[in-house]
């Protein structure tokens, strides 16, 4: 079986992230940063669907790494034996608070 990958790599994964991610006010004011764990599936179009949080960090990152996860683009397609299958994927979202 081929592991699905985002479009662009890796790269292009962290740059969506960077890109999208709002850092809640919260978190910035009480310093919360951290890395969040997450497990979603990657259906056989692409789409992710069924995010669950492994390991969070409170202060309102975890609900912000979920949303940007939601509203990503499609993934490349997994295939088993030529045809697409869904697939779990594990992903970190890292959040440090830039000064």
């Amino acid at each position: 079986m081929r592991q699905r990958n985002f479009q662009g790599g890796d790269l292009a994964y962290e740059n969506y992230l960077k890109s999208n991610i709002k850092y809640p006010i919260f978190a910035v004011e009480n310093g919360i940063q951290g890395t969040i764990q997450l497990s979603l599936k990657i259906d056989e179009h692409g789409h992710v669907v069924d995010i669950a949080l492994l390991k969070g960090i409170g202060g309102g990152c975890d609900d912000e790494a979920i949303r940007v996860l939601e509203h990503m683009p499609k993934w490349k397609p997994g295939k088993m034996n030529g045809e697409p299958v869904p697939v779990i994927r594990y992903v970190s979202v890292k959040m440090v608070i830039n000064n």
